[in-house]
């Protein structure tokens, strides 16, 4: 989830109200009441984020390429890869998707119990809450970057942004294997490889892979987040030591992928529903877009660079009251 239009509005009469005070007085009352103001709007948008009907609402499971699959919702995405040894899931996403991601799995022809491995894009309620009820069916194997894996285990209560609010707890889940930047895991000639690309979460992975699909092989990378969400401190005192250091080391690793296949954990990340149309119509290739990515990746780029400049200037502006 990234900064948003009404995110936008919520600063902007915030600072217009500031502007308008004049005694010193009312100026120091205005700048307290601006950053309640900011926090308890701030905060309604995290509701609505997470009530987001589209996170729970079915879509159609469907072939990407090759041996790779959708089983997600109609945004929050999850895939399968499909080995003659077993089957890697990427994403449990919320408690009450693990129903939904098993009937996607049963629809397609495969057994959700076939899964053997289980991996997530990063340690929020949406991709990572349904990772116990998904080891207790299926007897996966959990695998996390290191960096989420104190996250997971406490159910995200260790969370540096959401760990303290309401409704953003998670049944906890054991790691059974702690991976590092770089780390593959292979099964049934599956290779996939974990980029640690932090910052949206302390461990955030984006997963690579290759998938062969009518005699082509190509590059699937599957974004995990670079979004920098409401809330989120780049500047003064930020959500977590090197916070900034770990973005500008994300967008570094993004822009070394060689992407054929572009996906992410949303699905409006990679505009899922109009390739699913394309892909529906014929078009066997929809989801090869390496122009898509990389417009993405530059697009999320200025987006934090953007952020980070408003919030250095806001720190600064502070400093001169």
């Amino acid at each position: 989830m990234a900064w948003t239009q009404v995110h936008r509005e919520i600063l902007r009469k915030g600072c217009h109200a500031l502007r308008m005070t004049r005694s010193p007085c009312s100026h120091m009352l205005s700048r307290l009441l601006l950053v309640l103001f900011v926090l308890v709007s701030l905060a309604g948008v995290r509701s609505r984020a997470q009530n987001n009907p589209e996170w729970t609402e079915p879509f159609p499971a469907h072939r990407i390429a090759g041996n790779l699959y959708y089983v997600g919702s109609k945004d929050l995405a999850a895939f399968l890869v499909v080995t003659p040894e077993g089957n890697i899931l990427i994403n449990s996403n919320l408690e009450s998707s693990v129903s939904q991601i098993k009937a996607s799995i049963e629809k397609l022809g495969f057994r959700f119990s076939d899964t053997k491995i289980l991996l997530i894009s990063h340690a929020h309620l949406d991709h990572a809450a349904g990772s116990a009820t998904i080891k207790r069916l299926t007897g996966a194997r959990y695998m996390v970057m290191d960096a989420d894996v104190p996250v997971v285990e406490d159910g995200g209560k260790t969370d540096f942004a959401y760990g303290r609010e309401k409704g953003w707890s998670y049944t906890p889940a054991k790691v059974d294997r702690v991976l590092h930047d770089g780390d593959e895991v292979k099964l049934g000639g599956a290779v996939l490889v974990a980029h640690k690309t932090a910052g949206h979460t302390r461990g955030c992975t984006t997963w690579t892979m290759k998938v062969t699909d009518n005699g082509k092989t190509y590059d699937a990378v599957i974004i995990g987040s670079p979004n920098v969400n409401p809330g989120y401190r780049l500047a003064g005192k930020p959500s977590y030591p090197g916070i900034v250091a770990d973005y500008e080391q994300t967008f570094k690793t993004l822009k070394t992928l060689h992407c054929d296949i572009f996906l992410g954990a949303h699905g409006g990340y990679y505009g899922m529903t109009a390739k699913y149309a394309r892909l529906k119509g014929g078009d066997r290739q929809a989801f090869v877009d390496p122009a898509g990515y990389a417009s993405y990746v530059s697009e999320r780029e200025g987006a934090f660079r953007k952020e980070l400049a408003r919030q250095q200037g806001q720190r600064a502006s502070a400093k001169g009251f």
